[in-house]
């Protein structure tokens, strides 16, 4: 197992300094130097040379590279020259909000989820089954911004129940008591992961159902509760394992289109705000954070399901 998991983390790291050289070279081609941004679209020749030796932009692309992953693995992510504001102090001021709105709707997803795809499973091809799979399907082909502004329509709009606008609060005590701005974009998350999770846990549910172990429990007379507690709960679950580590980089990089729908203050807003003003160096960071967190996902999916399942560690 340790060798298996020290392979696994070899190989995390060997993607993630690849993505990070492929995305600084793409920018770099993008955005050479932030000259013109700092002095303004009128500066010279003279002065923009002189801004990139002072600051190193007329060096080498490997060198200006090596120096921004030292800077990296000290905790710079670099400065915002649209902002004027380190990107590291952007993202601080920022993360809990991303985390506090993808981790609520994550959680209720796997809670709403697990029983519905094993009540799916076991009730197959009921009418039950039919109607939940009917709306999955809606909702995991609708576009994310089509429900966002179905749900702000009907539920801010024609009846106004709820916030058209997430909280703008600063504050994330403030913004997780703010229930009347939070529900909207927390429920339409909730719904389009569960979409999605339910139909992995039904079809792992039913793979598990025709498992000789629980025909075998059914056999001894054990009460249907705990075959499926005790016996398809648990291998049933792994496929969820890796889907929940493959949205880890939700968590803190924030669900984009969410955010700028509901105009929540989150690291995918800034991602957006940066994107239309061209704050290449925020673009990068977050775009370097969103791999780490991406190949961590994976690890840690890999890491769960060695641990649940003996047949890995075994191999």
């Amino acid at each position: 197992m340790t060798a298996y998991l020290l392979r696994r983390l070899g190989t995390s790291i060997v993607i993630v300094v690849g993505i990070s050289i492929f995305i600084f070279a793409m920018l770099h081609a993008i955005f050479p130097s932030p000259a013109i941004t700092v002095l303004g679209a009128r500066a010279n020749t003279v002065l923009i040379n002189a801004y990139n030796r002072e600051h190193g932009f007329d060096k080498p692309v490997l060198v200006q590279y090596l120096h921004y992953m030292n800077g990296l693995v000290h905790g710079n992510l670099g400065y915002s020259y649209k902002l004027n504001q380190s990107v590291a102090q952007l993202f601080q001021e920022r993360w809990a909000r991303s985390a506090y709105l993808s981790g609520s709707a994550l959680v209720l997803a796997i809670l709403i989820a697990v029983p519905l795809g094993i009540y799916q499973a076991v009730k197959r091809n009921t009418l039950g089954d039919n109607a939940a799979t009917t709306v999955a399907f809606v909702l995991y082909a609708m576009p994310d911004f089509f429900l966002y502004l179905i749900a702000i329509a009907l539920f801010a709009l024609a009846f106004p129940i709820f916030s058209y606008e997430a909280s703008q609060s600063t504050s994330v005590p403030t913004v997780m008591l703010d229930w009347h701005a939070m529900t909207l974009p927390i429920v339409c998350l909730t719904l389009l992961n569960v979409a999605g999770y339910s139909r992995y846990m039904r079809s792992s549910a039913m793979d598990s159902l025709a498992q000789d172990y629980i025909k075998a429990a059914r056999a001894k007379g054990l009460p249907e509760r705990l075959v499926l507690l005790r016996h398809l709960l648990r291998n049933a679950c792994l496929p969820m394992a890796t889907l929940i580590g493959l949205s880890i980089p939700a968590l803190l990089a924030g669900n984009v289109i969410a955010e700028y729908v509901f105009n929540y203050q989150g690291l995918g807003l800034l991602f957006i705000n940066s994107l239309n003003n061209e704050d290449y160096p925020v673009l990068l960071a977050y775009t370097l954070v969103g791999a780490v967190l991406t190949v961590a996902g994976n690890l840690m999916a890999d890491i769960a399901l060695t641990v649940a399942d003996p047949r890995i560690r075994l191999s």
